[in-house]
């Protein structure tokens, strides 16, 4: 057996991938043969989206950025590929680690693939059903090129095993994203943000919005926010606003419709921050995957306005409800949580702030057999 040390790449672009990455790259600090490599794919890249998460996670500064920055869906994964094929020729890694479902996630694992580089997919196996998704493809081909699929549920499991893919290559370690969540939650003490709306523990709602599929169709961006502005008047609502949303309303004329002093529009949020009003909102509504975990982490009520989820244990375990669009629904659903009749539920298996061990556990004793 060689004493080189193993080289692991592992690949961060957008927001959510930070939260991921944070766990692997402090339990890897426990293995002093383990070389990790952060590569940071540009995809986010304004200090809200990114540095700040960087600093607060405790994440060091990349090894590689590769300022692929926004794009249309080829243009970014294309300019991703070009640019990590250089790393990749240069380090000669022995594993490159790839997290969710964003475009560098398929981008660079196929990267990998075609250099005979091993490639783990963390989050493995989640499935929308939703093929207009550019996500829900990101998911299928990266799991299909990968060697080591982790995944956050059962469900997961069985979606990999329908598809053909070798259970040898499967392992159900639970969701990274709760390692992230419990290690914020003894950071958060001394926050106080909650004066600064002017709002008690309890006595608002917390939104975000920023999917293709709600804020690039005027139609359903503007049944979306009349339905926010009838639930805001029982309950004033913050809103963090992403800059895709802002862009979209803007462009929609959609402006009168947040002329509602009771919907409370904020610049992006750190991390510490999202987690403090996570934890002490009455209700959340929400489009984005991650927010889903951490409601059903955290015991909190949340409301999905999408028309799928490609995390189902958030409805059958958690605390989720799926709404879609539907203003009815949306209306309704909010009533009976505001009115203390809240779904029943429980923090599903492996959910325990311990899945990066169990990750970089298994990576090590797969990995030291091939050194």
């Amino acid at each position: 057996m060689k004493k080189n040390k193993i080289k692991i790449i592992i690949v961060a672009a957008a927001r959510p991938n930070f939260m991921k990455v944070a766990p692997l790259l402090k339990e890897i600090k426990k293995h002093k043969k383990i070389k990790p490599i952060l590569v940071h794919t540009g995809q986010h890249y304004d200090y809200q989206m990114s540095g700040v998460f960087f600093k607060e996670l405790g994440v060091p500064k990349p090894g590689y950025n590769l300022g692929v920055k926004a794009g249309l869906h080829g243009e970014q994964t294309g300019k991703t590929m070009i640019e990590f094929e250089k790393v990749c020729l240069k380090e000669k890694p022995d594993l490159v680690i790839v997290v969710g479902d964003v475009n560098a996630t398929l981008a660079c694992a196929l990267v990998a693939a075609k250099l005979h580089i091993k490639v783990a997919h963390i989050e493995a196996g989640l499935r929308s059903r939703d093929m207009s998704m550019p996500e829900e493809i990101n998911r299928i081909l990266t799991d299909h090129i990968s060697d080591y699929l982790f995944t956050t549920e059962d469900e997961a499991n069985k979606n990999l095993l329908k598809e053909g893919i070798n259970k040898k290559k499967i392992f159900f370690v639970g969701d990274i994203m709760v390692d992230s969540l419990r290690l914020a939650q003894k950071k958060i003490k001394k926050i106080n943000i909650l004066n600064k709306f002017g709002f008690k523990k309890k006595n608002y709602i917390f939104l975000t919005m920023h999917r293709p599929s709600n804020v690039d169709n005027k139609k359903i961006l503007t049944s979306l926010l009349q339905t926010l502005n009838i639930i805001s008047q029982k309950l004033p609502i913050i809103f963090p606003i992403h800059p895709r949303t802002k862009d979209r309303i803007k462009r929609f004329n959609l402006d009168n419709k947040l002329k509602n002093k009771n919907i409370i529009l904020t610049s992006p949020l750190s991390y510490s921050e999202t987690v403090y009003l996570l934890i002490n909102a009455r209700l959340i509504i929400t489009d984005s995957g991650g927010i889903q975990q951490e409601t059903t982490s955290l015991g909190v009520p949340c409301l999905t306005i999408r028309e799928n989820t490609e995390r189902p244990i958030t409805i059958t375990q958690g605390t989720n409800v799926l709404c879609g669009y539907n203003q009815n629904k949306i209306i309704k659903e909010t009533n009976k949580i505001l009115a203390g009749k809240q779904k029943k539920s429980k923090i599903p298996k492996y959910w325990d702030g311990h899945t990066a061990e169990r990750i970089i556990k298994m990576l090590n004793n797969n990995l030291l057999s091939i050194k």
